[in-house]
């Protein structure tokens, strides 16, 4: 489920409690979480509602003006209305992560045998160093451009940077994205890995 940034902010200042959102299938679950750019939103409730039970408070509390303008933003596609229940829960775990780059010899050996998981188990083959190689002599690259380098579509690119980001090598910018300090240290290590072998 995507949350547009502004909203996040209401979530977390606590002016937003609620989203609706037309789906032909659940796209959250209850009892989540959903990691966004600005932090971590919980997912408390996913229920189908009728459009005629939706109120005006309901309509408030997603931040819309009123029932009416609820709707008319939900007219984009005839799939039934979903209501979800929304809760700040904190700040994105990886902010922290990508910055601890004073890591231990059994820390860094975790951290590379879950990259060359990642790469066992990828259909595209070995990945994960060419990525970070690229990210780390490309950074602040539009990710069309990144794609394009590697002869994948940007589409194809994105989702596999993200497997990075979530270990916390890898952080987005504005334009393209950085070696975080925990990514270099790791690249670092895997440059000695490849010299060692």
């Amino acid at each position: 489920m995507l949350i547009k940034d502004e909203v996040v902010e209401k979530i977390r200042a606590g002016e937003i409690t609620v989203l609706f959102r037309r789906w032909s299938r659940p796209g959250a679950k209850a009892g989540g979480t959903q990691m966004t750019q600005g932090g971590v939103v919980g997912i408390d409730s996913v229920e189908v509602v009728d459009e005629a039970a939706i109120t005006d408070a309901d309509a408030v509390a997603a931040g819309y003006a009123d029932h009416a303008d609820l709707i008319e933003r939900l007219n984009y596609r005839e799939d039934p209305i979903y209501r979800i229940g929304v809760r700040w829960v904190g700040e994105d775990p990886r902010i922290a992560l990508r910055s601890d780059d004073d890591l231990s010899e059994d820390e860094l050996a975790e951290i590379i045998a879950k990259l060359e998981k990642m790469d066992r188990t990828s259909k595209r083959g070995a990945w994960t160093r060419s990525y970070l190689e690229l990210i780390d002599s490309m950074p602040a690259t539009y990710s069309g451009l990144l794609a394009n380098y590697l002869g994948i579509s940007q589409a194809d690119f994105k989702p596999w940077v993200r497997k990075l980001k979530t270990l916390g090598l890898t952080e987005s910018l504005e334009v393209g994205y950085r070696l975080s300090p925990r990514g270099e240290t790791v690249l670092k290590a895997l440059g000695q890995k490849r010299e060692v072998t």
